[in-house]
């Protein structure tokens, strides 16, 4: 039951967009109090006594339940919220190789993710800190070549100059979501 609770759930504020992902636990809790409602995969809305009634199809998550089984929804609509939130993008290896397209962004080269390392423009030993722009994608080559240097003392140049990536909240929901469902399709096309 516990995995069931856990499932993926997509809100959507009141203009329909995408606002983030949540537990099947907070969507229940969201729908059982009148905040929010079910939006199933032809754009129907249901309340709670609604969604009840509404039967479990083979390969939907169900919640046992006294009389029966409650389908877990995939997108909620909140009544009152209005905002888009603006995602803040954490620094972690895994979205600065996003941010880069897993390319040595001094060879532009790309090779297997084993052979991509983060290289610190003004090195650590320098000074340098751990910052969307003093953090680039290189190669093991690169990397191991350009050493303790700058790139230009290294005689190295960057392809792009890094920054702090701006995604939207469509793009975080995707890049957050290990598995997709078709009703979401709709809304995170439109975001």
């Amino acid at each position: 039951m516990t995995d069931v609770l856990s499932a993926r759930v997509l809100v959507l504020n009141r203009f329909f967009q995408p606002v983030q992902l949540t537990t099947a636990r907070r969507a229940f809790v969201l729908l059982y109090g009148g905040a929010a409602m079910v939006v199933d995969e032809v754009g129907e809305a249901y309340d709670f006594s609604a969604w009840r009634a509404v039967p479990v199809r083979d390969g939907d998550d169900a919640l046992p339940i006294v009389g029966g089984a409650l389908r877990v929804p995939r997108v909620v609509h909140l009544h009152r919220y209005e905002r888009s939130p603006r995602p803040t993008v954490r620094l972690t290896r895994r979205n600065l190789m996003l941010r880069d397209g897993h390319q040595c962004q001094y060879c532009a080269k790309r090779p297997p993710l084993r052979d991509l390392n983060i290289d610190h423009i003004l090195p650590r030993s320098r000074g340098g800190t751990d910052t969307w722009e003093n953090l680039v994608t290189a190669c093991r080559i690169c990397n191991l070549r350009k050493g303790w240097r700058t790139p230009d003392e290294a005689g190295m140049r960057l392809l792009h100059a890094p920054v702090r990536p701006r995604w939207t909240t469509t793009a975080q929901i995707l890049l957050e979501a290990r598995e997709r469902f078709k009703e979401w399709e709709p809304f995170l096309k439109a975001g």
